[in-house]
Order: C-alpha cells, then structure tokens, then sequence
C-alpha cells in the first residue's frame, strides 16, 4: 500500500491528510485558538463528590469542571491507603474513599469537551513517545496489536521486562519494530525525564493549573503517522518543513529523506485533490463504486449508517448483488468512520442477507478494514437483520464538528416548522387577541415565506384567518425574522398597524 501525509499550514490553520492508495484515510484540523486539549496534564481541585454516579468533577481552569469517573482513578492519586476489602481487581472502590472535595489531584485529558459535556479525565498518567509510551502510574509491559509476529513480540517483550524503570509501565509501539535495547531505553529514560518535570511543577504550583502540553500537531504526526509505511511526507510551509524536519531528525533519520517541500505556488491539498476528496468525507451521501451508497445520519453519542444498491442491478443473483454491495460498503464504512473520526456507538443496517455464511463474510471483511485504524474499533456481531453494531474510542470532535456549526435556524436538529404550520399557527393567535385579549386589530409580523402562505390562504369561502365585523387583521413582512419566529400584537387602531408599515389582510378572489 503506497501511503502519504500531505500538510497544509497557514498563520490560522493547519491541516494534515494521510492517503491511502490514493484515498483520504485520515484528516486531522487544528485552529488557531481551538487547539486540541486531550494528553495535557493539569494539578486540577476536586469541586465535587456525586457517589450516585460514582464519578467527581473537578475544576482543571478550564470553561467547565473536567468529568472523572471511578475507574479512571489509580490508587496513587489517593491520600490515604483504601481498605483491604476494597480490591480493586474485582470492583471498582465507593468514590468517596478515592477522592475528597478540595483535594489537589494531577489529571490527564482523554476526552475533549463536547457539547454541554465537560472535559473526561483520568488519574492513569500516560506519557507516549515515538516508539514506547510510559505508563507511570502502572506496572506492566504491552506490545502493540500491530505487532503480529510473535517473535518480534516476544524479543520486544523481553528487552522491555528488562530495562523498564520498576514500579513502572511500559508499551512497545508499531513504531518500536526492529529497535534495539538502546533505543528504547533512551526513549524510556526521556519519558521518565518528563514525568519527573511534571511531577516537579505540580509540587510547586497552585491548582488548578496545566502542568503539561500534549505535544503540537506536527509532533504529533511524526510520532502517531509518519512511519516506514508513509513513502512521502509533503508539507508547504516552509517553517513547518524546517521544523518538521527536525523533528524526524532527532526520532528517525532514517526517514528523512521522504520529507519534502511543496514549493509550488498554488494551494497543494487542491493540487492533489484532496479538497474535493474532503468535501465528500462531510457529505451525507457516499457513492460506492458499484452504484450502491451509503446514508450517514448522527445523534449526539450515536451515528447510524444505512446501505443502499442504489444503481448496482448485479448480473447473477439477487443474494449475489446484495453481498457484493454488503462487501464493498463494509470496506467502505471502514475507511470513513476512520476518516470521519465517528465515535462512540455505530450502528450499520446492510442490506438483507438470507445466508449465514454471508452475514459472517460481512463481519469478516469489516473487522479487516478496521485493522488500520489506530483508533480501537469494537465489533459487537451482526444480527439475523443484517444490524452491525459497533463502539469506537472518542477522544475528540468528529471532522464533521470541526468544520460544520449547528444551523441557527434548526439549532442543530435538521428540521424546522413550514409555513403552512406556521400559517395555521399565526390563526390561532390572531383569534386569541380578537377574542381573548379583546383587540379589534391585529399585527402580524412574519417572515416572508410565511406571509405568502398567509395570503395564498384567503380565498373567498376558505379564509385562512376570519375578519369578523369591526376587525381587520395586518401583515407585516420581515426579511430578518427566524421562519418559526412570529409576532401577533394587537394594536389600537388601523393608522397604528399602517405607521408600522403593515398592510391590511384581504380576502383575494
């Protein structure tokens, strides 16, 4: 598989692309002023206690009080020793027995906040570098998943037993495939160095304060993506060409060579396509190749995935045009929940499938395809329905987040009142002032859309809004008015309503 990183950066942005075989695999974006906050460490103070959620919110200086549950506390962060009974391999200890309101405790973000929710923290230090991550707050070695060959595993393994500081944890990344004893024990003895720093600060300071900066954007792509699989590293600041270089100088020369300057004059994510390949990353809508597409639809913690043959007629079977589609849409579904970023639950409803055999190849080729996600994708199986349901790690924003606002018409919900509802609402209101409020003129004041419809429904014998004797109704457009938004007053007399520039509703023939 020939692989990219293409990087695109200007004094308020900076945009990152992996391409897989010429497809959009990865997007990261960061704003200036909307930088990513999951890794920092902060000295944060515990606010609150809530022992019916078995969590604690604690206040890390940030906009709202950072979210910790049970689980994600190490007995480190506690003051005084936990009972004997309380073991932690079989329950997780009453909240109020790990954590105390005032108590100044070092937390790392791993979930961004979103939405009303508040940042998600953690008492679990992790500290990771080019090919280990340190886990100070542990005592195990781990070898990436990636790393399939079991020697490799089992050498890796061993080195690490042997050099890992005690009482510590350590994991081998994919990145630490082939490396000897030495270098990861540099890279150790570095993460060591930086945890002793942090630990320093947060001795000495006041919370709540940030103790420690997860590393910036372009680190983070020559640690997380740039590896002996990427054959070209493009980037088209120069700044950032230098900078970057150094970076991948001090972690793997050997890949120096592969990073160049994209010295052209014209934007570069265009010159390679990729602007139009990230327009259809944000679309509802994605085209297979055989015809067949996918619906995307998204709630807060939920994303639902629909496929559809669309186009795709086959040429054998039925079943045989159905699990073709299936196919190409599971690899599909794959690449875009990666490129997407979705998280948290995902449902996927594939198209019928009458043979277990069929529903199994789906499962088959769908658990493939997320192989290639760095980010941990669980498939929970597939129902008789042809229903796949799966979770996937949030620790940030969807791409869709980043680039989209809610509308400030729907306020994010995807649907607003018509105006013909809105014009059945507006009678209900003028016959509440008529007979209610007692006025005998009334002011309508609308959007355009909604006056149209108004007027459109006062034919003679089916009027819309009834005037009866000494009562006259008036319109009053407003081309800066919310369609669901309206105002119905009564007013004194008529010349009151024509000042406002309203005009007389009229029965039209």
């Amino acid at each position: 598989m020939r692989s990219n990183i293409y990087l695109d950066a200007n004094p308020y942005e900076v945009r990152v692309a992996v391409v897989e075989d010429g497809n959009l695999a990865e997007l990261y974006v960061e704003r200036k002023g909307s930088e990513r906050i999951v890794g920092n460490i902060y000295k944060g103070v515990v606010k609150n206690v809530l022992p019916g959620m078995q969590a604690a919110f604690v206040d890390v200086g940030i906009e709202r009080n950072a979210f910790l549950y049970a689980g994600d506390i190490s007995v480190d962060a506690v003051d005084e020793e936990l009972p004997e009974e309380d073991e932690r391999a079989k329950c997780i200890p009453d909240i109020r027995k790990l954590v105390r309101v005032g108590q100044s405790i070092m937390v790392q973000v791993l979930k961004e906040p979103f939405g009303t929710k508040g940042a998600r923290v953690t008492t679990n230090i992790t500290l990771p570098g080019y090919k280990v991550v340190l886990l100070p707050k542990a005592n195990y070695v781990g070898i990436s998943r990636k790393i399939e060959d079991e020697e490799e595993r089992t050498r890796l393994k061993a080195i690490l037993e042997e050099i890992k500081p005690s009482h510590r944890g350590v994991i081998a990344r994919t990145s630490a495939l082939g490396a000897d004893r030495e270098e990861l024990a540099q890279q150790i003895q570095a993460q060591m160095d930086t945890y002793q720093e942090i630990h320093a600060i947060y001795d000495c300071c006041k919370a709540p304060k940030l103790i420690h900066s997860e590393e910036n954007i372009y680190y983070r792509t020559v640690r997380d993506a740039f590896n002996q699989d990427i054959s070209g590293f493009y980037i088209s600041d120069p700044q950032a060409y230098e900078y970057v270089r150094s970076l991948v100088e001090a972690v793997n020369p050997d890949l120096l060579d592969r990073v160049s300057f994209f010295d052209k004059h014209y934007d570069m994510f265009e010159y390679h396509g990729l602007e139009s390949k990230i327009d259809k990353a944000l679309a509802r809508k994605v085209w297979l190749k055989s015809g067949g597409y996918l619906i995307f639809d998204s709630a807060e913690a939920l994303t639902v995935i629909d496929v559809n043959t669309g186009k795709f007629v086959g040429t054998n079977s039925l079943q045989d045009t159905i699990l073709k589609t299936n196919i190409e849409a599971a690899e599909e579904i794959a690449r875009q929940i990666r490129l997407r970023d979705i998280s948290g639950i995902i449902v996927v409803d594939f198209i019928d499938m009458e043979e277990p055999c069929n529903r199994q190849k789906i499962l088959d080729v769908l658990r493939e395809a997320v192989k290639r996600d760095r980010t941990r994708t669980i498939i929970l199986g597939i129902t008789d329905l042809g229903i796949v349901e799966l979770t996937r790690k949030k620790t940030k924003q969807s791409l869709g987040s980043v680039f989209y606002a809610p509308c400030p018409y729907c306020e994010g919900e995807g649907i607003i009142l018509s105006s013909e509802s809105m014009a059945m609402k507006a009678r209900k209101e003028v016959l509440h002032r008529f007979y209610r409020d007692g006025y005998d003129n009334v002011v309508i004041m609308a959007h355009p859309a909604v006056c149209m419809e108004i007027n459109a429904k006062m034919r003679p014998g089916a009027q819309l809004i009834p005037s009866p004797p000494g009562k006259r109704v008036f319109l009053l457009s407003n081309t800066n008015m919310h369609i669901e938004h309206m105002e119905v007053e009564g007013v004194e007399n008529p010349q009151e309503a024509l000042e406002m520039g309203a005009v007389p509703l009229e029965c039209r023939g």
